[in-house]
């Protein structure tokens, strides 16, 4: 056991439930739309609403998806799968069940691999683990409450009801937050490189239930919560390391966990209990009377194989090997098919992949962090990234330069060609005019230059700076920081 997954002597266990809205035109059990951002409930037919007389159909598109994700991590796919009806009642839930999988659903266990960020020295390369897979289900989507524009009222919105899902159930095999997020990034990665959801937290349509428990090292696992609709990887990582205090905190006071559902709630940081957590008896599952089971053949299944994409683990390897990236770097640049896309974009612009990667992974990241956006709505294009690094390797630019000149991209000002002239950043290469610079800033500082001449080696690498600064304020920044250091040591010895 790691000492991150340790928590005050306490060892903490994680599982995920996965909710992914798979990327289909019409609902599972109807050929209702699924188009997002309708008039409320114009999407809703009878056969969503489950009124007498109706029956549904079993979209294929859906089983083949989700029978994509299964070979996509080597799972064993359901050739029988039987969909049951798992009764509770809900405002949203229209129908008074639910339409899903659980004895015989259609994908069974298989294995994720996950890459931690790398501690300390260890060249680039980080931790690695398997996190076993249970099973993934196909179920039907309910629809969404809506209480932000009803005063003392819900509203109710049931375009989203009938929305075809896959259920994916992890083993608890993750240990602290980090894993937890590195296996939902990763599945994320897989889910978007098959094209099969479009991965868009922010409308719901991958989401995230945590289940936590805590324990003391070599007991028997302890009492479970499930922190529910987590939609963003910083947020299930704040709820994990909330939830797992606040674990801790009642059994060290001597209290008992309850096993229960819980909200966590972003904007204040806190979560509260939703009710207390039922058991499959609960819901009196039985198999669907209106739905055939599923039977798929062999056939089928090896044509989906076939046609897989390129998938995230693939992907690195060709990162590693085309671009003599580290894991770590590649396993970052390769796991989203957009953040792939635009690095391979701008390494072709740029001609420099490394450079590339640390500015993808630095600059740009930061940036579309900061504003919340994601890489593919990007201001910066992969191409303006591209001609950028250009201008730095072929000494147009100083490393500061063009940290200006990327803002004045990312503010819409066009291409970094375009704004180097009309702002006139070139960097200094003359030698000559750098040289009378040079001078003058040594003849303006007789004591630092007397100071410098009376240390040592390793002292006049630090002392040194101070002249590389009043140069570089001398020409906006604009001086070869290179040419500046070689003209500073041949002058002051």
């Amino acid at each position: 056991m790691s000492q991150s997954s340790m928590n005050g002597g306490w060892e903490t266990v994680i599982g995920l439930e996965v909710h992914v809205q798979l990327a289909t035109e019409s609902k599972i059990f109807s050929a209702s739309s699924t188009r997002t951002g309708d008039e409320p409930n114009r999407n809703a037919s009878l056969i969503d609403l489950g009124m007498p007389g109706t029956l549904p159909v079993v979209n294929r598109e859906a089983i083949r998806h989700a029978i994509r994700f299964g070979l996509a991590v080597g799972a064993e796919i359901g050739r029988r799968s039987v969909f049951e009806r798992k009764n509770y009642f809900y405002p949203d839930l229209p129908k008074g069940y639910q339409t899903t999988q659980l004895a015989e659903p259609i994908v069974g266990p298989g294995v994720v691999d996950i890459e931690l960020a790398p501690k300390g020295n260890e060249g680039g390369q980080g931790e690695k683990k398997s996190v076993r897979i249970h099973h993934a289900h196909l179920e039907e989507d309910a629809g969404k409450s809506l209480h932000e524009d009803f005063h003392g009222m819900t509203g109710i919105d049931l375009n989203r009801a009938g929305t075809p899902l896959i259920e994916i159930v992890s083993e608890p095999d993750m240990s602290n937050s980090e894993e937890a997020v590195a296996f939902a990034r990763k599945l994320h990665s897989i889910v978007t490189s098959l094209g099969i959801c479009d991965g868009d937290m922010s409308q719901g349509n991958m989401r995230f239930d945590v289940n936590i428990s805590v324990r003391r090292p070599g007991q028997p696992l302890g009492i479970r919560t499930e922190t529910k609709n987590l939609n963003s990887f910083r947020f299930m990582e704040k709820a994990i390391a909330l939830e797992v205090a606040r674990q801790i905190d009642v059994l060290e006071d001597g209290g008992e966990i309850v096993q229960e559902t819980r909200l966590y709630n972003a904007d204040t940081h806190t979560a509260r209990s939703m009710r207390t957590k039922e058991d499959a008896n609960d819901y009196r599952y039985f198999p669907c009377p209106d739905l055939l089971p599923v039977l798929v053949s062999e056939e089928e299944i090896a044509a989906l194989k076939d046609a897989l994409p390129e998938l995230p683990d693939v992907r690195k390897a060709r990162f590693i090997n085309d671009y003599q990236l580290s894991g770590y770097d590649a396993d970052l640049l390769s796991g989203s098919v957009a953040t792939a896309r635009y690095f391979e974009t701008a390494t072709a612009a740029s001609g420099d992949a490394k450079l590339t990667a640390n500015w993808v992974m630095g600059e740009l990241t930061a940036r579309l962090n900061a504003e919340d956006l994601g890489i593919e709505h990007s201001p910066v294009s992969a191409a303006q990234l591209g001609q950028l690094i250009q201008r730095l390797q072929d000494g147009t630019l100083s490393s500061k330069i063009a940290k200006q000149v990327f803002e004045a991209c990312w503010n819409g000002e066009g291409d970094p060609d375009r704004i180097i002239e009309a702002k006139g950043l070139k960097q200094m290469n003359d030698s000559g005019e750098l040289e009378k610079i040079v001078d003058q800033v040594i003849a303006n500082n007789p004591a630092q230059v007397e100071d410098y001449r009376g240390s040592d080696d390793a002292k006049r690498k630090k002392k040194i700076g101070f002249f590389v600064g009043q140069i570089m304020k001398a020409t906006q920044g604009k001086a070869n920081p290179q040419q500046v250091n070689q003209l500073l040591q041949q002058k002051l010895q």
